[in-house]
């Protein structure tokens, strides 16, 4: 059967997005091929006309979902240092964000899931995960801050999920905003 000509990378995108939303809520390794295919609505053997094997699918996806969100951090309509942190304290560490993890950040879902990846998922995610941290260097002035704050933000996310009571995730939220605006603030005050 012939398809219309870029059918197959939209296809292709398609399945990562797709992919990397169930993968996000239920776990990359507990989710078999059948699940993923089933999700975007095409066989399993479709699965290998885009990916040779779900390790290959496990990279694509980690790429993708990691580039989907140096595009919203890239996509902060602020341009000082104070506004922009403001701005994606409040969308990361947000209840939308906590609440739909598989609309949400690939960082804390999947992260020990890549841990235990090989090295060729292992440097696709540290690559993208620096291009990350030099955006947030960019607007907190240091690569120690940087980290600092990405750590803070997938920490509280990761924790907060595990938690049943809606009052307890919403205060591990705030602890880490006030936190993160306390220690930006005291840097700040002491550079």
């Amino acid at each position: 059967m012939r398809y219309k000509p870029g059918y197959k990378e939209a296809k292709r995108k398609e399945l990562l997005k797709l992919s990397g939303q169930l993968a996000k809520q239920h776990g990359f390794s507990a989710t078999g091929v059948d699940a993923f295919m089933k999700e975007a609505g095409v066989t399993s053997g479709a699965f290998y006309s885009h990916f040779s094997s779900k390790n290959e699918l496990f990279k694509a996806l980690v790429e993708a979902e990691l580039e989907q969100s140096l595009a919203m951090w890239r996509a902060n309509p602020n341009d000082s240092a104070d506004a922009w942190i403001d701005f994606e304290l409040e969308r990361y560490l947000g209840l939308n964000h906590l609440k739909r993890a598989g609309k949400g950040c690939a960082l804390p879902a999947l992260a020990s899931e890549i841990a235990r990846a090989d090295d060729e998922i292992k440097q696709v995610y540290q690559d993208r995960l620096l291009e990350g941290h030099t955006l947030f260097r960019k607007y907190l002035g240091s690569d120690e801050k940087a980290w600092a704050v990405m750590s803070q933000l997938v920490g509280a996310i990761t924790l907060a999920r595990a938690m049943a009571d809606e009052a307890q995730q919403i205060a591990v939220l705030e602890a880490c905003k006030s936190t993160v605006k306390d220690y930006l603030r005291l840097a700040k005050m002491a550079g």
